[in-house]
């Protein structure tokens, strides 16, 4: 009997779950005559978490094909690369990524070959974009050109029964597990998380991510807000700016379209309670996670 079949055996009897490790497809282009895409994933790990102080150290980034569906098609062909900090890698850095300063010692990135890797993608994905995308739109400009999605935050794991949204998490709910702490590795499992359908829409995870991504947000930022009433903010699910990227301190919240005018009227009546001139911002896939937003 081979391994295969006794881990059939064991989930025929109800008593067992077994995860399957990834095995990651060679790269491959799709045959032509379909309507491909090419999608990129990326990853990134730093020497912290301010994009304005600390560095790249890791750079792994993975073509796949899909179709405007959501469907994958295939997966093509990975750049990796570590780059040498300026400053030593702060030792908890290297206690959760596993890089260490010998590692990277004359490593280089060239930002030119990044770009070139990146210009075919019709889109930027990465697991949690919002630190990815604020490091890697510093590194090389082509990132500000790309719409870009979230696997973390533009599914509804938690709906579709997920406990969690950490990668490895998700990947042992969808039935593999894979070597975690390496850049590739996790583009691999978060390509292969989207192919998969989810457990209780039915719909391909891919699908549900663009057609989020594609969906456009405002931001409302409920600025000179009473202090006496932030807690009434935060209920509705206002999060605080500080101003350290540059834009004034305030509570701000992100709205669907539909939304946008209850919210509006919400903060006049119920936080101002007054007439105010709110001037809410556009959000797409071309600005969201975004400083520049």
């Amino acid at each position: 009997m081979d391994l295969e079949e006794m881990a059939a055996m064991l989930e025929a009897s109800g008593e067992y779950r077994v995860l399957r490790k990834l095995q990651p497809a060679a790269p491959a282009v799709p045959l032509s005559g379909a309507d491909l895409r090419i999608g990129l994933f990326v990853d990134v790990e730093t020497t912290g978490l301010n994009a304005r102080d600390d560095e790249i150290i890791e750079l792994a980034m993975t073509r796949f094909y899909y179709s405007p569906d959501g469907r994958i098609h295939g997966v093509g062909e990975s750049f990796h690369g570590f780059r040498q900090p300026s400053r030593p890698i702060p030792p908890e850095i290297t206690a959760i990524t596993g890089i260490t300063d010998a590692m990277v010692a004359g490593c280089h990135i060239d930002p030119a070959a990044v770009a070139s890797f990146a210009a075919t993608s019709a889109f930027v994905a990465a697991h949690n974009a919002s630190f990815d995308r604020r490091f890697l739109e510093r590194y090389s400009e082509v990132f500000k050109t790309k719409p870009w999605a979230c696997s973390m935050s533009q599914v509804d794991w938690a709906g579709e029964g997920y406990e969690g949204v950490k990668l490895a998490y998700l990947a042992s709910g969808a039935g593999f597990f894979y070597d975690k702490h390496r850049a590739v590795n996790d583009c691999a499992a978060a390509i292969e998380l989207l192919s998969h359908s989810l457990p209780r829409s039915g719909g391909l995870a891919l699908a549900a991510l663009l057609e989020a991504a594609r969906r456009p947000t405002w931001r409302i930022r409920a600025e000179g807000a009473p202090f006496d009433l932030k807690d009434v903010l935060k209920a509705r699910g206002y999060r605080w700016d500080d101003g350290s990227r540059g834009a004034p301190r305030a509570w701000y919240i992100d709205v669907l379209d539909v939304d946008k005018d209850g919210e509006l009227s919400f903060l006049q009546r119920e936080i101002y309670q007054r007439e105010v001139d709110l001037h809410p911002a556009k959000i797409d896939a071309y600005n969201r996670f975004s400083e520049r937003c």
